[in-house]
């Protein structure tokens, strides 16, 4: 066990359980799948997977690319997760930001993270997302 965890803090702790994470879910109203694939699959770059059919019958999105899933769920409801958000390494912050602003979407860097830039961006529902990128002054994940 090493004495720098893979966020770059502390000794790691591994579980007898062995948790990874398969997705993260975001909500959108309903009917919006379209115009979050502007986001998801235009601006992002993702590709869309077929859900399966009886989840595709409540309606939705998914989307996947390199290790990360997202899974765009229907809520009745809607409200945008304004400050809970999942937090996405990503190895090219500077193309990503680059990307976003070239399909219109604002970047909003911060650098209160130590060990690391990032900076967030609304999808075009108003979700939050946090993307990250180690700056060098931590080890290696």
């Amino acid at each position: 066990m090493s004495d720098i965890s893979a966020q770059g803090y502390g000794p790691d702790h591994e579980s007898p359980f062995a948790y990874g994470v398969h997705h993260v879910q975001i909500a959108i109203p309903p009917g919006s799948e379209d115009e979050c694939r502007a986001f998801y699959v235009d601006a992002l770059g993702m590709s869309e997977i077929k859900k399966p059919p009886l989840l595709a019958a409540r309606g939705g999105l998914w989307v996947r690319a390199d290790a990360l899933e997202i899974h765009l769920g229907v809520e009745q409801d809607f409200r945008p997760a304004r400050k809970a958000h999942p937090g996405i390494r990503v190895e090219d912050l500077d193309g990503l930001a680059e990307r976003l602003a070239e399909h219109g979407v604002q970047v909003d860097w911060d650098d209160a993270f130590p060990g690391h830039r990032r900076f967030y961006a609304f999808d075009n529902l108003g979700n939050r997302l946090e993307f990250l990128q180690r700056d060098g002054s931590l080890p290696e994940w």
